[in-house]
């Protein structure tokens, strides 16, 4: 069975790692506007109704005015942007991070893809919460850097653009990231986390730290209880990895990465275990984004849900 498919901002840096992953798969027919239609509201439209499947690359109000334009009851919609990520009528397109997500991501008519940063986030601390392995009423720190390309077309511009010099940049410094309630909601905590994200010199990667000081955390447990519940949370997962043994000497983010639709879990405790550093990494690009729509899509269409991913 073949699908018709719109990618509503097909021209973006998510919607051509979108179509990448699509191409040569048979199980999609995608809906394509010539490029003077683009923004046209009229064939915008008519493109959004006549899809099976539309993934919407946009801005959150573009994609909330895309929602509003569809005027059936059976186009199913992935929306990759910030809009509906704590909306209770969309599914979180996470599908792995708890028990049950698949299936509601397969039942579900509207599911919004995760962020980049939450995913790393919460593929750590919403399994260990539901476990109560660690509290839900911690004031949790987030420190990440992600490579410059999912900062859209500017921040691609400031990093490479003539005379770009930036190897660092820190931001989010009002304390009021899109990403928190995101992060909040979704792990079941009380208190929103501290975020502190930065972007490096590299075109793609992302690394997602949350440290623990587990002596004075109450109800704490052990990194090897930690590492354990994770191993069974995500067993049998094709996209999540936790790794069994501690971390390498060092975790890089390469000028030279590829594009990858995996996640990657460390736990590293201190010699005494009195500290933890839980690590995430992906591409947030892949699982951060354009993989997740894919994976979400295929889930949803009932396919492999890997087909078309870099694994």
């Amino acid at each position: 069975m073949t699908h018709n498919l719109f990618i509503d901002g097909a021209v973006g840096t998510t919607g051509l790692e979108i179509a990448d992953r699509l191409s040569g798969r048979s199980e999609f027919e995608q809906i394509i506007l010539p490029e003077e239609k683009r923004k046209d509201a009229a064939a915008r439209r008519e493109a959004l109704n006549d899809a099976d499947f539309v993934i919407l690359c946009l801005p959150d109000d573009a994609a909330i005015e895309a929602v509003a334009m569809i005027a059936n009851d059976r186009t199913r919609v992935i929306d990759a942007s910030t809009a509906h990520r704590v909306d209770p009528n969309w599914a979180y397109g996470f599908p792995e991070f708890k028990k049950g997500q698949h299936e509601r991501i397969a039942a579900a008519r509207f599911v919004s893809n995760p962020g980049c940063y939450p995913t790393g986030f919460l593929g750590l601390v919403a399994p260990l919460v539901a476990a109560k392995l660690i509290p839900s009423d911690w004031p949790y720190t987030v420190n990440a850097v992600s490579g410059y390309s999912g900062g859209g077309k500017a921040l691609i511009e400031r990093f490479e653009g003539e005379g770009a010099d930036i190897g660092f940049r820190t931001y989010g410094l009002d304390l009021s990231h899109k990403h928190v309630p995101e992060m909040q909601q979704h792990a079941g905590l009380s208190l929103a986390p501290i975020f502190a994200p930065a972007v490096v010199k590299a075109f793609r990667g992302m690394m997602v730290e949350v440290p623990l000081p587990i002596s004075v955390m109450p109800g704490s447990d052990s990194p090897e209880e930690m590492r354990a519940c994770l191993m069974e949370h995500y067993a049998g997962s094709p996209v999540v990895k936790v790794h069994a043994d501690m971390a390498p000497s060092e975790l890089l983010i390469l000028n030279t990465q590829e594009p990858s639709d995996r996640l990657d879990l460390y736990v590293m405790g201190s010699p005494n275990c009195d500290q933890v550093r839980l690590m995430a990494m992906l591409d947030n690009l892949g699982k951060g984004a354009s993989g997740a729509a894919v994976q979400n899509l295929n889930i949803m269409a009932g396919l492999d849900e890997v087909a078309g991913l870099r694994l």
